[in-house]
């Protein structure tokens, strides 16, 4: 019952934390320890956010479609690839590419050194002053009709970036989009869209570790956590794409900052140590 009730708390965070720029990594790795439990583990992590993820493609089922759609028949007819769906279908491909080949190539140093807490605290504050440095100079004057190739690369390469618990791949994603000039509506839908390969992706490579793995949870508890990720992650979305037309990025940065400080303050004191719970 304790593992059920940890794992329904866990998916909450993990259905809040995943689609706003505050890293849901690194939530995961940072509120165990201030409740006294346990690390999830990585597989735990990369399984649940397969919850987030299937929202996403509810959400977006649309969009998906039409891009799938589009791309499909722009390998087999020519005039289907002057399209808006068809660059789409490769642009989220060639962006998917770096966060596949880094995650498969330090898979070891993802599950260990990566979580440390020093090194979430740091991007914590790190990406969070880039996040807000990119909002409040980038310009506005791209949208989605105006992605290329390179941003597509670019983008990717950002997204590579939350790799590191804390980091945040929607908080890099969206911080390359607005230093490239697109507005937030756009940066953000992206950012979505390009996160659903990589992330389920990651899921489903990680799925077979979880009975019997170097995991906190075992199946069922890991399966209620994305079920409850799924459903809050809904919500979240329709929020966010609602409240980034109108506001800035700001209180995500102050929240980040003040979150990484919080613990970066908490180890310096000896209050919490890198891999052990508060004590």
């Amino acid at each position: 019952m304790t593992d059920l009730l940890q794992a329904l708390v866990l998916g909450l965070i993990q259905g809040l934390t995943e689609f706003l720029p505050i890293s849901s990594s690194g939530h995961l790795a940072i509120y165990p320890k201030f409740f006294g439990w346990e690390d999830p583990g990585a597989a735990f992590t990369a399984v649940v956010q397969i919850g987030t993820e299937l929202a996403v493609v509810l959400y977006f089922w649309r969009d998906i479609t039409n891009i799938a759609g589009g791309w499909l028949r722009g390998l087999v007819k020519r005039d289907a690839r002057d399209t808006l769906e068809w660059r789409m279908g490769w642009f989220v491909i060639v962006g998917s590419l770096p966060i596949v080949i880094l995650g498969i190539a330090l898979k070891d140093v993802i599950e260990n050194e990566f979580r440390n807490l020093w090194v979430i605290a740091t991007m914590l504050v790190v990406m969070g002053v880039v996040l807000g440095v990119c909002d409040r100079l980038g310009r506005q004057d791209r949208t989605i009709e105006d992605l290329n190739g390179k941003h597509a690369v670019l983008f990717g390469l950002a997204q590579a970036m939350a790799l590191i618990p804390g980091v945040s791949r929607s908080g890099a994603t969206i911080s390359m989009g607005r230093a490239l000039g697109y507005d937030r509506a756009a940066a953000t839908r992206y950012a979505f869209l390009l996160a659903i390969p990589a992330v389920v992706g990651a899921g489903l490579f990680q799925l077979p570790e979880i009975p019997g793995g170097d995991n906190a949870y075992g199946v069922g508890p890991t399966i209620l956590a994305t079920v409850v990720s799924f459903v809050v992650g809904i919500s979240v979305i329709h929020w966010l794409l609602q409240y980034v037309s109108k506001h800035s990025y700001t209180p995500f940065v102050i929240y980040r900052i003040g979150l990484g400080g919080l613990v970066l303050a908490l180890l310096a004191t000896g209050a919490i140590t890198a891999g052990t719970t508060i004590g």
